[in-house]
């Protein structure tokens, strides 16, 4: 069966492996895609070295770390030789995927192991960045989970230490390498909906976000996410997936955010709030609305571009253009009688009229939603780079720039302010103005 991609580009309704993916984007041959998305070029087979594997150290693998495992033990190129934590349980459950792995307590004896190419940080936030800091001081390419750091400065610091080493350096923006999103980012880049004129974000859950605890002591180290000294909630946790997708979109940063947070339904003793909204402005005056709620989960996630010709919505990975083919005869004929109708009562008026969106049902860009959301592309494109030893361009920077946008954001919020992006973090390499991410 033929796709519903009208747009003639490669279709992708059948399950594709990473080579054919890239191939049929064009990825191998350096060109189409390469200008929305350069951190693709992790792939090429161009100065690879006699090299077969990365060893890899996981410091944290807990649920996200296993997850990451997870894709890892499918790559015959990825070597997990070393894992570490201070909880017993999640150094059990890693063990039972590499059980050869050495295992560490403590960080800086893994960073000490001479055999190890690169570590993954999924740690609580509050210790990236001094994890990531050693672990650039001691030789490692790193991959660290977002968000980078607590803080702004602290994002800047582990960029800049990056940039001093020399060493590979990812954070987890898993949609950068989404088939859905790259396709999209192409789209818009090459002006198919037209000028962007917004950008609508969300995240709504319906949890309380917690984890079971076996003993009261350890409420605090399980449940991190949800107490201050080690998380900003929302705004790290979800935010910063779904910020960097306007930055991309519109090839800047947003200069200006304000915003607002409260607990309102999870009185449990949390500190962070279980209910986010924001909005960031472009100096175009272009705006990015970002909300997140987690007592409803009726709309689930999504990022919702708006240009004056069309929108799209990648989480989907759909579009839809805002001249559609006419209702069909029938339907027209019923729209006409009932519109006569109710404009001859007086309480009627415009807001009757059927609004066209409601026969809009879009077209999926890839023929159909792709089952994968770019995690295993994202730590496949890890390997090749610490293989190599070159860093793909741009990665780091979008993930420093998805970082500081939501930390800004939850700064607004707690001071219930309009802040500026503060022009010492914006990153030198960048124009001055328009801060272009691509």
């Amino acid at each position: 069966m033929q796709c519903a991609c009208t747009l003639h580009y490669p279709c992708c309704c059948k399950r594709m492996d990473r080579r054919d993916f890239l191939k049929n984007l064009g990825v191998a041959g350096g060109t189409v895609l390469l200008a929305s998305s350069p951190w693709l070029s992790a792939f090429s087979e161009a100065g690879h070295t006699n090299k077969a594997t990365a060893r890899l150290g996981i410091i944290g693998p807990g649920s996200r770390g296993r997850f990451l495992m997870s894709f890892l033990k499918n790559n015959p190129k990825a070597e997990v030789i070393a894992v570490c934590d201070i909880y017993q349980p999640s150094i059990d459950e890693a063990l039972k995927m590499y059980p050869q792995a050495k295992v560490y307590k403590d960080y800086r004896k893994l960073l000490e192991n001479k055999e190890i190419d690169a570590v993954i940080i999924a740690t609580p936030l509050n210790t990236h960045l001094q994890i990531a800091l050693d672990a650039f001081d001691a030789g490692k390419h790193v991959f660290c989970e977002k968000t980078l750091a607590m803080t702004i400065d602290g994002c800047f610091q582990m960029y800049q230490k990056h940039r001093s080493t020399g060493k590979v350096f990812f954070s987890g923006q898993q949609r950068l390498f989404d088939p859905r999103y790259i396709k999209v980012m192409e789209l818009i880049h090459a002006g198919t909906f037209g000028e962007i004129e917004g950008i609508r974000a969300y995240w709504f859950r319906n949890g309380d976000w917690r984890r079971p605890v076996p003993s009261p002591e350890l409420e605090r180290h399980i449940n991190w996410r949800l107490y201050k000294e080690y998380s900003k909630g929302l705004m790290t946790e979800l935010a910063c997936h779904q910020l960097q997708i306007g930055s991309w979109a519109m090839r800047q940063i947003p200069n200006k955010v304000m915003g607002h947070g409260a607990i309102t339904y999870w009185k449990d003793g949390r500190e962070v709030y279980d209910n986010v909204s924001c909005i960031y402005v472009f100096d175009n005056g272009v705006k990015m609305n970002y909300e997140s709620v987690i007592s409803n989960k009726f709309y689930g996630l999504e990022e919702q571009i708006l240009g004056h010709l069309g929108t799209v919505e990648p989480e989907k990975g759909k579009y839809y253009f805002e001249n559609i083919d006419p209702a069909p005869g029938f339907l027209q004929l019923v729209n006409d009688i009932e519109n006569k109708l109710f404009d001859s009562l007086p309480f009627a008026g415009t807001s009757w009229a059927p609004e066209t969106a409601n026969e809009n049902h879009g077209e999926y860009i890839l023929g159909e939603r792709p089952k994968s959301d770019g995690t295993s592309l994202m730590l496949d494109a890890f390997v090749e780079a610490v293989i190599t030893g070159k860093q793909p361009a741009q990665i780091a920077e979008e993930g420093y720039y998805a970082s500081v946008l939501c930390l800004l954001g939850h700064d607004a919020i707690e001071t219930e302010s309009i802040l500026t992006f503060p022009d010492a973090y914006k990153l030198d390499y960048l124009n001055h103005k328009k801060v272009s991410t691509l």
